[in-house]
């Protein structure tokens, strides 16, 4: 595998946005499905700004994505591909 210095970069930025336990936490509870901030935030005891400010730092990483609906932001995984790596670092974990 060849990889650009372009690519090593942002494979490295996206393991970063995975090395923080609160996002970790984030992205465990939104595997369910579709979450407000709040539903997120009562879910993993965290503040909905402090849930806020790290949903804005995953949307970034397209990470998650937001719908929005009236004045209420839902986030969900952005896509199989972050499941997928989700799920296979828990099983490594589980396995360890």
């Amino acid at each position: 595998m060849k990889l650009t210095e372009l690519k090593a970069v942002k494979l490295a930025e996206l393991f970063s946005a995975l090395s923080d336990a609160s996002r970790v936490r984030i992205i465990a509870q939104l595997m369910g499905g579709e979450m407000s901030v709040r539903a997120i935030a009562q879910g993993i005891g965290m503040s909905e700004s402090a849930v806020s400010h790290q949903l804005r730092g995953l949307r970034q990483m397209q990470i998650v994505r937001a719908r929005k609906s009236g004045r209420q932001v839902f986030y969900s995984i952005a896509d199989e591909h972050v499941s997928h790596l989700f799920t296979m670092g828990w099983d490594h974990i589980q396995h360890g």
